[in-house]
């Protein structure tokens, strides 16, 4: 099975920019960049509570603790959000409004108690990046996308292998692309 695409900036600007034409604008834009910018899996997303993302006073957490049965390898982890995922995370947050904190963070169009399943979510981001016209993109290209991106401004595997909460760095490097520009340019380091 060939691996999700890997984003460029102009891709996910594509990406953005079609969702921004389409109903649930912020909710869709906080579900894609939980994947592009903290490397969440599409589950994950979906296994979000209000109590995961949102403290009591209102505040996005900087931490996101994801609980054993959210994950795939049934291993706790820690998740942090950057700054700008906090801003798209509280304008989600301000415009959906907290019913009742054990409730998903992202309410589906059917039902506010039960929220997405992977499965579902998954099917609405190959939608969206069909309407973006981004071939070869999946429900895992944000996770792709977003080790890539920290591994070519340099951050060492051991982070990249935590922050994806991946048992082994032999599992974070097959996540990681190189570009051709990127092989000739190190060729020319020789």
């Amino acid at each position: 099975m060939a691996q999700a695409k890997t984003l460029n900036p102009e891709d996910l600007e594509k990406v953005l920019s079609f969702i921004n034409t389409q109903r649930h604008v912020v909710r869709n834009r906080a579900m894609m960049l939980l994947t592009h910018w903290a490397g969440l899996r599409i589950g994950e997303v979906a296994a979000l509570r209000w109590m995961d993302v949102v403290m009591p006073s209102g505040q996005i957490k900087d931490e996101i603790r994801l609980l054993s049965r959210m994950t795939k390898n049934q291993t706790a982890r820690t998740v942090y959000v950057s700054q700008r995922l906090k801003e798209e995370l509280k304008r989600y947050s301000n415009q959906a409004r907290c019913i009742e904190r054990t409730y998903p963070f992202f309410a589906s169009q059917k039902s506010t108690l039960k929220g997405f399943s992977g499965n579902s979510l998954a099917q609405t981001f190959a939608q969206i990046y069909k309407g973006a016209g981004i071939e070869g993109a999946s429900s895992h290209s944000g996770r792709r996308t977003f080790l890539t991106s920290l591994a070519n401004k340099g951050t060492a595997i051991h982070i990249l292998k935590t922050l994806a909460g991946h048992q082994s760095i032999t599992t974070t490097a097959a996540y990681l692309y190189s570009s051709p520009a990127q092989l000739r340019a190190a060729v020319e380091l020789a």
